[in-house]
């Protein structure tokens, strides 16, 4: 069902969960797909013991193309415009993230969005901006 533009207010939401427990296993997966085998992202030894973090973490990139799904789903394939982030905080195994997108306003057909990205603490991971098409 397409989005309709006299339906949408400023302030109107949407929420999606992206990840439920982020799995190890998934971030080497994207590791493969993106061709990005940086150690942060797949080696727990170079990551704690040289490069000082908590554990590997997702690729920035993994969190955007999962908040950019939520934002299709919303507003159906093929109607994006626009859409960027800003990576606020790391994502690592385990984490849980939701993203919601907020109407911002809608003029001459394309309704402007803001995106957020938070874990299971409420920490938001992302944020940024996104325009659609809307009918």
């Amino acid at each position: 069902m397409a989005l309709n533009a006299s339906e949408l207010n400023a302030g109107d939401t949407y929420t999606e969960r992206l990840v439920e427990d982020l799995k190890r296993t998934q971030i080497v997966m994207y590791a493969g797909a993106s061709g990005d085998y940086n150690p942060v992202h797949t080696d727990e030894v170079f990551t704690t013991e040289v490069a000082g973090y908590p554990s590997v973490f997702a690729h920035g990139m993994l969190t955007m193309g999962l908040t950019g799904k939520m934002l299709t789903n919303y507003v159906g394939d093929g109607r994006l415009t626009e859409f960027g982030v800003r990576f606020t905080n790391q994502v690592f195994p385990g984490d849980t993230l939701d993203a919601t997108a907020t109407v911002v306003g809608v003029e001459d057909g394309i309704v402007e969005l803001n995106v957020a990205t938070v874990n299971q603490k409420g920490v938001q991971v992302a944020m940024g901006t996104a325009k659609a098409r809307v009918d």
